[in-house]
């Protein structure tokens, strides 16, 4: 296969080729990408003054939201910008990245996000042992291997990718550069290629969502020897994980868990991804987390008497 192509930059069909649909979707996804940013930083600035960053939880909570914010900035300023002109445009260069990136951060939020069940596990099952078991330079090592698996998984992607002929045509029914509507694009076969993205893509989906489900079952069945109050406690907060890992997990198995092809479904799939998912996040850890409410109050009653203080 040579890698000579003639194609420099891409065309995105976007969401919709409907004016009117596309003054509608400006409004509402301006609105998610606003509270996706200010969403997470909020956490961020919530766990890191108010002393939260030494428990391993809210440790990795706070990469999870760093990681939400890089994720959906990959596609939705594009996306936004892109309903606003009529000829939606990427170069070669720019969709080859906008891959990688999609896939480094996607990636690195499943580990996250199973790094994060890992860590409940241990601190509901093994509550003696647990900040030994979850100490700071474990807790580095475990956020390091996260960007190193994401990284690994991405450059593979693109590996494939870039080494593709694509001579024409270049429009992309999509509206960022995915994988699938991406290798349509290219102009031999891409059998092999497919098999090896779905099986790399597969692996990860599957197998973290795998664990997940193992890590939270053996949680619930050891719930029933916890006090009441301690029931009601751990079921809150891994209600919130749970929760977090349906709504990213579900999209994620129906994009990537199949062979090379592509559905019409395809589209409002992704934006459940990459913008619903980084915007419920905040959320879903608020709202059901004593801990982060009383942090942000803390955080907000310093911000009054400051204020206060200051006239």
């Amino acid at each position: 296969m040579s890698s000579t192509n003639n194609v420099t930059e891409f065309i995105f069909l976007g969401l919709s080729q409907n004016p009117d649909v596309e003054e509608v979707c400006f409004v509402l996804f301006s609105f998610f990408y606003l509270v996706i940013v200010f969403g997470n930083l909020l956490i961020m600035l919530t766990v890191c003054i108010g002393n939260l960053l030494k428990s391993p939880m809210y440790f990795f909570l706070n990469y999870l939201s760093l990681v939400d914010i890089c994720y959906s900035s990959l596609t939705a300023p594009k996306m936004i910008f892109d309903l606003l002109v009529r000829k939606k445009t990427i170069s070669y260069v720019g969709c080859m990245s906008q891959l990688f990136g999609v896939h480094f951060f996607g990636c690195t939020e499943i580990f996250i996000l199973t790094v994060m069940a890992y860590d409940r596990y241990v601190a509901i099952c093994k509550p003696l042992h647990y900040m030994t078991i979850m100490d700071r330079e474990r807790c580095n090592k475990m956020l390091l291997g996260t960007w190193v698996g994401g990284f690994l998984h991405s450059i593979i992607q693109v590996a494939l990718v870039v080494q593709l002929p694509f001579c024409g045509p270049n429009e992309i029914d999509h509206y960022f550069c995915d994988i699938h509507p991406v290798l349509k694009l290219a102009c031999t076969d891409t059998y092999i290629v497919g098999v090896v993205v779905t099986a790399n893509s597969g692996t990860i989906t599957l197998g973290s969502f795998v664990i997940l489900l193992i890590s939270y079952t053996v949680i619930l069945v050891s719930l029933r020897k916890q006090s009441a109050e301690g029931r009601r406690k751990a079921l809150s907060t891994c209600g919130s994980h749970i929760a977090v890992v349906i709504i990213f997990f579900g999209p994620c198995t129906f994009m990537y868990m199949r062979p090379d092809t592509t559905f019409s479904e395809d589209k409002m799939v992704s934006v459940f991804y990459t913008i619903v998912t980084p915007m419920l996040n905040p959320m879903i850890y608020t709202l059901r987390n004593a801990e982060v409410k009383s942090a942000m109050k803390k955080l907000w009653t310093r911000k009054v008497s400051w204020e206060t203080t200051g006239k």
